[in-house]
């Protein structure tokens, strides 16, 4: 499959995952593939973080305005914005003839009072943008880095519980839109980012059945991130590697070495068992991002990861191998 038929399989792609797994690094690698393809792809952060500008080599956060993070000299660009409540609330009493006061309104905490009479009213303000973007926005893709696995179920599944709450009215009407969307294949999906590892695994695998099941939502494939790459000389004598390569080492060095080979090569097991469990659990397509040997992400190893991707999405036709190829 071409990068850019996986990319227009759904307008919004909702990236999802638990804390620490890297999700909001792969929403950027995935916003560089469809870009590097020729899209055009909207970024939506909700959390104000500031790991997918640094990504790109910006420096600034993101707000409520749009921010270009990478123009390309094809067709492909990358714009990003972030979205709270409040900026939704704002917009939301604006568009329906209260522009005079919904600043105030907003700045007087008066959506902290909403939110509680009306539980979950803030994710439905939130997706409810989301929903307006994916009706207007020229974007040819929408990513959205969701808040954690934890808030991310309740974040998705507010909707569904307020359609059920509120028998008529704009907040009704808000969640059956919003419901709508994220139960229709062609027009929302959420990826779900993981370790090769047990405890992130685990928590991928009942995150995905709990989306399908409570909220309806279409999964696209799992993306595992921090793989190590299978490197054939693990399995050389470190004093032979040596040698091959003109270097002289001592025993002591060859030993530490051989240690170092040895973890290496049981981690790298370690990872491809998860790898083989998770594809039992959950039957879904896996893509592979690796691990990266430095403390930020920046513009040359997102370069990386955009490439372990299109090569991964490149593979789907074909079984894709459970190998990441350095």
């Amino acid at each position: 499959m071409d990068v850019a038929t996986f990319c227009r399989q759904s307008r919004v792609l909702i990236v999802a995952g638990k804390g620490g797994v890297g999700k909001t690094t792969i929403t950027a690698a995935l916003a560089k593939m469809a870009s590097s393809s020729g899209l055009n792809v909207l970024v939506v952060e909700l959390e104000g973080k500031s790991g997918v500008p640094a990504a790109f080599g910006r420096e600034h956060s993101l707000d409520y305005d749009e921010a270009v993070l990478d123009s390309l000299s094809a067709d492909g660009a990358v714009r990003a914005r972030r979205i709270t409540p409040d900026d939704a609330l704002v917009e939301y009493l604006a568009d329906h003839g209260m522009k005079r006061i919904s600043k105030r309104l907003a700045s007087s905490g008066a959506l902290d009072v909403v939110a509680t009479a009306i539980p979950g009213i803030r994710d439905i303000l939130v997706l409810g943008k989301v929903k307006q973007l994916e009706r207007d926005d020229p974007s040819d893709l929408i990513l959205v880095d969701a808040p954690a696995t934890g808030h991310a179920m309740t974040f998705l599944s507010s909707a569904k519980g307020l359609l059920g709450a509120a028998r008529s009215g704009p907040v009704r009407a808000q969640a059956a839109d919003v419901v709508e969307l994220l139960s229709d294949a062609k027009r929302c999906q959420v990826v779900l980012v993981t370790l090769p590892e047990e405890m992130p695994v685990n928590e991928a695998v009942e995150t995905a059945y709990q989306l399908e099941d409570r909220i309806g939502i279409t999964l696209g494939p799992v993306i595992v991130n921090g793989c190590l790459p299978k490197d054939p000389l693990l399995d050389t004598d470190p004093s032979e590697a040596a040698e091959q390569a003109g270097v002289e080492i001592d025993d002591e060095l060859a030993a530490a070495l051989g240690r170092a080979a040895a973890f290496r090569a049981h981690r790298y097991r370690l990872q491809a068992a998860q790898w083989k469990r998770l594809a039992h659990e959950l039957p879904l397509p896996q893509l592979y991002a690796r691990f990266l040997f430095c403390p930020q992400i920046g513009p040359e190893e997102l370069e990386r990861l955009e490439a372990d991707l299109a090569a991964s999405v490149g593979r789907l036709e074909e079984g894709y191998s459970k190998e990441l190829r350095a």
